[in-house]
């Protein structure tokens, strides 16, 4: 048997080498390092993937986040909601940006951005929502766009983990992650579902002019060459991470194929274990599974995870913290307790391996070893 990883993208790349390579040697040989030629190549067939208007893309999925908040032209104090439960990205952009985070609870099923904790939150001066769809799966975005209309918000999707879930609205629209409000942000980091050999991420829109500002404030604020309409940043996908998306996006929907297949296995072997309870799914969405995520129940979460690690298995905890419990982010607004769904998610949560290359023996013996130690 293979050694097992949390992501195996050696083996990944083994499968595409010869493609990938004779990309990254067509950057060289063109020395269009910046910009042009493999970028636009990528962002014209991404655009297509994801039945958009326009990606741009950018250095990451942080930069993607800020970017789109700089193009809303959100002023110091306004308030962005976020959940409390996911990386610290969101709130670390608004907060760069001396706007006003301000966190909620999540549902415990799907992870996502709890509705209800959403609407208790708004006030005067909230002017956008930044839903997460964590793990791999959409958030209720046609709740949040509702919510969003009624308040005369912004939403700002934040699909660093979910590119190529879709969802599906009551109406019967089909819209891919990060494609349903008026800006969507994206990551590329090496072990995204779709990912780059460093870091990368985009931006996705629908609206014109929205899309002319986001371009100009990722250069330096910059329309015309040298004249700067905006305070912007210098935020750009470099041609030869392009090259190596450009072969991946191709397989995108292959590896997420792949992943539905690791996950069902995984239920399959958890399904009705009383001490384990396997990812909910939003009947909405779709799941791409970026991260297989259990709840464990009554479980000692650290022996557990020596016990895999004894016997060569990762495990993950995203996210040990919640936002309102970080140090950096402490506000007399929140204590411990305020967030209990969220709270009670970070000390009990456990991510098993998940990626493209993972086969039914691996599975078997993560899951043997697993059952081994929970019903001891």
């Amino acid at each position: 048997m293979k050694p097992i990883q949390m992501v195996d993208l050696k083996s990944q790349y083994e499968k595409i080498k010869d493609s990938v390579n004779a990309g990254i040697q067509e950057v060289i040989d063109t020395t269009t390092f910046i910009k042009g030629g493999k970028v636009n190549e990528f962002q014209h067939q991404l655009e297509k993937y994801l039945n958009v208007k326009h990606v741009i893309p950018v250095a990451n999925g942080t930069d993607a986040l800020q970017i789109a908040l700089m193009a809303l032209g959100l002023k110091p104090g306004d308030e962005v909601i976020t959940p409390t439960f996911t990386f610290i990205a969101t709130a670390e952009v608004v907060a760069l940006l001396g706007l006003t985070p301000v966190v909620v609870d999540v549902d415990f099923d799907t992870f996502n951005i709890s509705i209800e904790s959403l609407k208790k939150a708004i006030t005067p001066r909230t002017k956008a929502i930044v839903p997460v769809h964590l793990f791999g799966q959409n958030a209720d975005m046609e709740e949040i766009l509702k919510i969003a209309k009624d308040h005369n918000l912004d939403v700002i999707e934040d699909a660093c983990q979910s590119i190529g879930s879709e969802y599906t609205f009551s109406d019967g629209r089909k819209v891919q992650s990060g494609c349903m409000a008026e800006i969507g942000c994206t990551s590329f980091f090496p072990s995204k579902n779709l990912g780059c050999f460093g870091d990368g991420g985009a931006i996705f829109t629908n609206n014109d002019e929205l899309a002319a500002k986001i371009r100009a404030v990722a250069n330096h604020g910059m329309v015309v060459r040298y004249y700067h309409d905006f305070v912007g940043v210098n935020s750009r996908l470099d041609s030869m991470q392009a090259a190596v998306l450009e072969v991946k996006l191709q397989y995108l929907d292959e590896y997420i194929a792949a992943r539905q297949h690791a996950a069902a296995y995984y239920d399959a072997k958890f399904n009705g274990n009383d001490k384990l309870i396997i990812p909910a799914r939003n009947t909405a969405s779709t799941h791409v599974f970026h991260q297989y995520t259990l709840k464990l129940v009554d479980v000692d979460r650290a022996a557990l995870q020596k016990h895999l690690s004894d016997k060569g298995i990762p495990a993950m905890v995203y996210y040990p913290v919640c936002l309102h419990m970080q140090k950096a982010y402490q506000d007399p607004r929140y204590k411990e307790g305020d967030f209990p769904v969220a709270e009670q998610l970070s000390a009990c949560v456990l991510s098993l391996p998940m990626h493209t290359e993972l086969d039914d023996e691996q599975l078997e013996y993560i899951t043997a070893a697993v059952l081994k130690f929970v019903n001891k």
